[in-house]
């Protein structure tokens, strides 16, 4: 049998990843580009840029450049608009709430857990100290969304 594998290959829909931390971003953004995937990253250093992101308001509106995303890697404690108010407005907007979000937080708060629950989070993961936990958790999270879960369509509204 002689098949055209070249069918199978997806493009990878963008992750963005929500982080105000440049030590938490660079690590997992090293850990991505060592994965035989490719995912396009966009980053957001704080809550208000990441809802500006996902409306595609201000510095955002080029649609092109800032395409919507086929997962959020949030932060919960940012500056500003917390990754709370951003997973509670993502999670309530008809347009964007098929988007997966997994909170990647230092936070093992039981409140923090169980609120982002309620809102709809898809996983809460804690960072793990750890740097070979760290890398292990990442590319588990790289392999479960990006090959073993299909993700929804992406709608360009």
């Amino acid at each position: 049998m002689n098949r055209d594998l070249t069918l199978f290959v997806q493009k990878k829909p963008p992750l963005l990843v929500v982080e105000d931390s440049n030590e938490d971003f660079e690590a997992v953004q090293r850990f991505l580009q060592r994965s035989p995937l490719t995912i396009p990253i966009q980053r957001c250093v704080n809550g208000e840029q990441a809802l500006a992101f996902l409306y595609r308001t201000g510095n955002y509106s080029d649609r092109q450049k800032f395409p919507r995303p086929g997962l959020i890697l949030l932060d919960l404690n940012l500056p500003g608009t917390d990754g709370r108010e951003v997973l509670r407005r993502i999670k309530e907007d008809d347009n964007l709430k098929t988007i997966p979000v997994v909170v990647f937080t230092t936070s093992d708060n039981p409140k923090d857990i169980d609120d982002c629950y309620r809102y709809g989070v898809n996983s809460y993961i804690v960072k793990p100290i750890n740097f070979e936990q760290l890398k292990r958790d990442v590319q588990t999270l790289v392999n479960y969304w990006f090959e073993v879960t299909t993700l929804p369509e992406r709608s360009e509204d």
